[in-house]
Formats: structure tokens, sequence, C-alpha cells
């Protein structure tokens, strides 16, 4: 039996949305799903295993990411906005014993962007805190009276930036790629001395529906999309209880802006650069063909428009990276891929085999096109 005084949770993630949609141009429906649900989930942290992380990234400057933020911070509990923050004052802030912090990080590009260097103490704590369970360990004291201590991690994290992010924190999260805003997109201006206090007044009522809500979230498994598992189910596990929880038209719209994103987010993943490679030999080189030349092959790749194989730090992939490259992967039998000696008109040349490939290629690349790679005959693929 519902309370007399309890939060009708659908209309109460309706009017998060509409605040939003206020000042924020998202670029599909999509996204203001995903961002009202992020808000909410933020106030039953510890009710999750774990905690998607939400990215407003562009290309260019200018396409509201700043404000998203910005309309993010007066809707989660404790809000701790980040310009350049060292992992050092993040994991001591969420391990403080004051209550979870939901870091707001601003300007990510200048942190893990191509002039940026490595910062692997940050992408270390942001990692680590996306588990409940995650510690970041630090020795403290002075000279040989140093201990390790485990510092918590787990907090809920938005960041908004220019360009991508490293492939760990981006898989990690629920990313929405924002555009600026054409002529006919018209906000309303936000000003902080007025909106922020609308803004709290929602973020109360939902801290007020979280623990209405908490008994129903805290053991809930919700039913994932098809499609939709390991990684991607991670990241929106939590997001899809939230509507369970609030019910009404939430249920459905979360699962459809689970599969729109999650299948935008594979669209523009070209994984690694040893994936890129397996694929692109998959696609574009090697189609249709069981052996190749080392020297065609490369021909093949460093003319392959929109592909990173002519200009490698400076220079076109050669044989040695290529040869390197491939090594990592395995054949079916377990061999690191070589090349291998080719027969040709009058001479001997080394390249490679479709069926040293084959293996790597089934593991690692994502679904061919819908121009299937042919069978390879069995008799044509032993040297």
């Amino acid at each position: 039996m519902t309370a007399p005084n309890a939060i009708d949770g659908a209309a109460l993630l309706d009017e998060v949305e509409a605040f939003h949609r206020r000042f924020n141009v998202f670029p599909h429906e999509a996204a203001f799903v995903a961002v009202t649900l992020w808000d909410a989930h933020a106030h039953l942290l510890d009710c999750f295993d774990s905690t998607p992380r939400i990215a407003f990234l562009s290309p260019e400057p200018g396409s509201g990411k700043t404000r998203a933020l910005e309309i993010v911070e007066t809707l989660v509990p404790q809000p701790m906005t980040a310009v350049n923050a060292s992992a050092a004052a993040l994991f001591r802030s969420v391990s403080s014993g004051n209550g979870k912090p939901t870091i707001l990080f601003d300007e990510i590009d200048t942190v893990f962007g191509p002039k940026a260097g490595d910062n692997e103490e940050l992408r270390g704590f942001l990692n680590a805190g996306h588990r409940r369970t995650g510690v970041t360990y630090r020795c403290i004291g002075d000279g040989g009276q140093q201990t390790v201590q485990a510092f918590p991690s787990y907090c809920a994290v938005a960041v908004a930036g220019l360009g991508s992010l490293p492939d760990t924190i981006m898989s990690r999260a629920v990313v929405i790629r924002m555009r600026r805003r054409a002529r006919n997109e018209k906000v309303e201006p936000f000003r902080a001395r007025v909106h922020e206090a609308e803004g709290h007044k929602l973020r109360d009522r939902l801290a007020t529906w979280a623990e209405q809500a908490r008994a129903s979230v805290v053991d809930a498994w919700p039913d994932m999309p098809d499609g939709v598992t390991d990684r991607p189910a991670d990241v929106w596990e939590p997001l899809l209880a939230i509507a369970d929880a609030a019910g009404g038209h939430w249920p459905d719209r979360a699962r459809e802006a689970c599969v729109a994103l999650v299948t935008a987010s594979k669209a523009n993943d070209k994984g690694s650069l040893g994936v890129r490679l397996l694929t692109d030999l998959r696609d574009h080189v090697m189609t249709g063909i069981d052996r190749l030349p080392t020297v065609a092959i490369l021909d093949r790749l460093n003319a392959l428009d929109d592909a990173p194989w002519a200009d490698l730090h400076g220079k076109p992939l050669d044989n040695r990276r290529l040869s390197k490259m491939l090594a990592e992967y395995m054949t079916v039998d377990n061999e690191p891929i070589a090349s291998r000696n080719i027969k040709t008109a009058g001479s001997v040349l080394k390249g490679y085999y479709a069926a040293d490939l084959w293996d790597a290629w089934a593991r690692y690349c994502p679904p061919p096109p819908e121009s299937p790679l042919p069978p390879l005959p069995g008799t044509e693929n032993v040297a």
C-alpha cells in the first residue's frame, strides 16, 4: 500500500527531465532520459555494485557541455566541481567520511587530451571508483614509518570535455555527444541566483523519493534489452533499476534509451589500434583473398581513407610495425601471427595468410559488413 505522502517517482523524473530541457539541448531523446536517470541514481549510489560515469563530449567548444554540468550540479547530492583536480584531492574528498561527493569534472580534455600527458594516477582513481569495492592505495606517514592505506574511491562522476577519453573510462560511461545549438534550438538563459534554488528543490525531492524507493532498488536485477551484455550492462543496470522503481513510462523509455546509446557507442568505437588493424585487414585488404604479400598489404592499408595507417606518429605503417602488431594475436593453433612465404611468379615473398588471421578476426573484430567474407577453401591455406 502506498504511503499517503509518497512521491510519484515517474512524475518526479518527468519534472527533472523538464528542468534539463529548459536549459540544455541534447542531441536526442535518449540523452534526456539517460541524464535524468543518472541524476536520480546519484541519490541511491550505495544500492548499486557500480556507478556509470556520464560524459558530455564534443568536437568543438560552445556545445553546451559546461551548462549540462551546471544543471546536473543543482540536482545531485554533495556536488564537487573539479577542474584540473589532482587524484590525491579527489580520493581524499571521497574517503573523508562526510558523505560521498558527486564529482563534476569540467574541461577533462586538459587532463586526458593529447597535450596533457598520461595522468595515470587520475585515470586509476576514476577506474577504481566505478565499482563499490574500488579503493585507491597510498603510502601514509614519513620515511620508514610509512604504511599502506586503502582509500575508498566509489563515487558518482560526471565529466565534460573536448574530444574523447581513455578507453577505460569511455567503456564505463554513458556518452552524450554534444553539438553546438542550431539557430532554431532555443533554451532558457540559466541564472544561478534564480534557477539553482529551483534545481535544489527538485534535488531535495529526489533525495526523499530515493529513500522511499530504496527497498525496491537495492536488490533489483533489471531485465536488460536484447544484446546489452558485459560492460554496457554494468553501465546501464543502475539506471534501469531507477526507471523500474519510478514506473510509469520510464521503464520503456529507459530501455529504448539504453539500446540507442549503446548502439551509438559501438558505432563510434573503433577499438584499439590492433583491433582496427585486424578489422581493416578483414574488411578492406584481404576480402576474398587467402594470402597477400606484405608489400601489397601495406600499400592497401596506407591508401585507406579515414584510417590511421598512413600517419602513425608522422610515419606510414611499415613492415616492422605491422609484424609487431600482428604478433600480439594468435592463430587458431595458438601461435603468434607471423608472415610466411608466398610463392609468386618467379619469386618467393613474405606475406600473411587469411587462415592465420581468421581466429583473431572471429574473437576481436566487430561483426563483418553485410557482405561477409567468403569461406576460405581449406586446401589453399596450407603453406
